[in-house]
């Protein structure tokens, strides 16, 4: 993959070639970058599946608990 980048910043990157290995830096970019995207759509396919989940009413997660624990 290549791409073009404004010469001003071209120079940036000369200047500290012997500090950064740009082409490491920027595969970590892209990396990150692609987690993140998918965890965003994960989180989304998440929440669109919760949306289409019939609520329980306020309450029913401690009345079956406690249902459950008396009939031990």
């Amino acid at each position: 993959m290549s791409f073009k980048l404004p010469e001003e910043l071209r120079e940036q990157m000369k200047k500290y070639k012997d500090q950064v290995e740009w082409s490491k830096e920027l595969r970590e970019y892209i990396s990150r970058k692609i987690r993140e995207i998918e965890s965003k759509n994960r989180l989304e396919e998440v929440h669109q599946i919760l949306a289409k989940t019939a609520s329980v009413p306020r309450g029913t997660a401690m009345k079956t608990v406690r249902e459950d624990r008396d009939s031990h």
